[in-house]
């Protein structure tokens, strides 16, 4: 589904609940405590404080649950209708470089507070999980630095105590994106190794990087023998070779140019949220339905409080 047509075929809350109802038991309601298959749906006739349609009631004797088509998921606890749910997934799958709080509380005239929580809870849902398959094949790492000020080119050599966060990203030729915040200041091969061995399959082909120092310590007994380096002072691509990281260079470039244009500041508390929507969208960027991707992976198990957000 594109823009178009989440405006068209999700208008009203019915619809809404009938879409998520598909997505979350393609095979019917099912409880959500037990498991069972006998459900009673009660339908709500008078608004209420809570403005979900749909409630359902297990009909097995131990259990009598009573649940929504929402609960246990990214959308429990929301007061925000269900369309705009879906408007806002629509809107952050397609933008290529992010949308703030401050357009998305624009576009669905919802509070700040109500639109940064909601972008937050969808991040949460793009984020990888552990079964994600290895990096294989040539993959090129790299790690760039995010906000903090400015650094002059004679400093940037040197960024013990500057607040710039670090990020290490490791992409797969022709496959899969990885971004992660390793910490603040220089990256160190103390964060490159652990990183490395869970996200890159250890029969990998190649393993291709700058000339820093961090890597092949950081290789040392899992890859080392796979390493091929370039260097920045005097190429871009090592003469006569395909050995070059500007695959994952220009990943680094779609996000910091979000960074730049539509968010402005990224705090490195949430900072891995970001990066899971960029890498996310970035790896689905050929699939023919990312909303119906991420609409399925809001309806799993799993919450994200606000108290739990902002503490």
């Amino acid at each position: 589904m594109n823009l178009v047509d989440v405006t068209s075929k999700l208008q009203t809350e019915e619809q809404c609940v009938a879409f998520l109802e598909k997505v979350r038991w393609p095979n019917g309601v099912r409880c959500q405590m037990c498991g069972g298959d006998k459900i009673s749906r009660v339908q709500r006739k008078n608004p209420s404080k809570n403005k979900r349609l749909a409630l359902y009631t297990c009909l097995e004797s131990t259990c009598q649950w009573q649940f929504s088509v929402t609960s246990g998921t990214m959308f429990n606890n929301s007061h925000v209708p269900l369309h705009k749910w879906f408007l806002a997934v629509a809107l952050m799958v397609d933008a290529k470089k992010g949308m703030s709080a401050l357009q998305m509380q624009r576009h669905l005239k919802v509070s700040y507070r109500t639109a940064w929580y909601l972008a937050h809870r969808i991040r949460k849902s793009m984020e990888e999980n552990a079964g994600s398959p290895l990096l294989s094949g040539t993959v090129e790492i790299d790690e760039t630095y995010i906000g903090g000020k400015t650094i002059r080119k004679k400093e940037r050599g040197n960024l013990k105590g500057q607040k710039k966060a670090a990020v290490v990203g490791m992409i797969e030729r022709g496959g899969a994106l990885r971004l992660r915040h390793v910490g603040t200041g220089n990256t160190s091969s103390a964060q490159v190794a652990p990183l490395v061995r869970a996200l890159v399959d250890r029969n990998v082909d190649r393993v291709m990087t700058d000339e820093s120092v961090i890597y092949p310590v950081a290789f040392d007994g899992f890859c080392a023998s796979k390493h091929e380096t370039v260097a920045h002072k005097y190429e871009y691509v090592k003469a006569g070779t395909d050995i070059h990281t500007n695959t994952i260079e220009s990943a680094f470039s779609l996000f910091k140019r979000g960074v730049t244009g539509s968010f402005h500041r990224v705090s490195h508390k949430h900072l891995h949220r970001y990066l899971s929507e960029f890498e996310y969208r970035f790896n689905g960027r050929k699939q023919p339905d990312l909303f119906g991707m991420v609409a399925e992976r809001m309806t799993q198990p799993g919450t994200l409080p606000y108290a739990k957000l902002i503490s």
